[in-house]
């Protein structure tokens, strides 16, 4: 048996047939298609043709930053001037601990002779509650 293609290609090569039969078609298979108009938040209207009627976006082709080579920065909850207040902050810390080591460079030393006993000291309770540890499992 053939198909509505293959009837299709038979019609179309035999012009005498073609005036004799119609082939039925479905009706209401495919959506309208229609204008519609797109409409930016920058108030650019774009008319085209679809399915759906008219559509709302945010941005488009005339205020996106890739085509007009422009950098659009959107501030949320003043996200970026929280960002360079911690930055400030950090420098700020920064240039406060090269000051000090600048101003106590002989009180380093003896501050870190007393880190490198505290180290000492905690690596050997370190030790001693892993022999611990081995001991209670034998």
């Amino acid at each position: 048996m053939y198909s509505n293609f293959h009837l299709t290609k038979i019609i179309l090569l035999i012009p005498a047939l073609s005036d004799r039969i119609a082939l039925v078609m479905k009706k209401d298979l495919h959506p309208e298609y229609k204008k519609a108009k797109v409409t930016c938040g920058c108030g650019n209207v774009i008319e085209t043709k679809n399915t759906v009627g008219d559509l709302t976006v945010e941005i488009c082709s005339t205020c996106h930053p890739f085509f007009t080579g422009k950098q659009k920065l959107i501030d949320t909850a003043g996200r970026v001037d929280k960002f360079k207040e911690r930055m400030e902050a950090a420098e700020q810390i920064k240039k406060s601990k090269v000051k000090s080591q600048k101003s106590g460079s002989s009180k380093k030393s003896n501050s870190t002779e007393t880190d490198k006993s505290d180290i000492k000291e905690q690596l050997k309770e370190i030790k001693q509650e892993v022999q611990d540890e081995t001991t209670d499992e034998k």
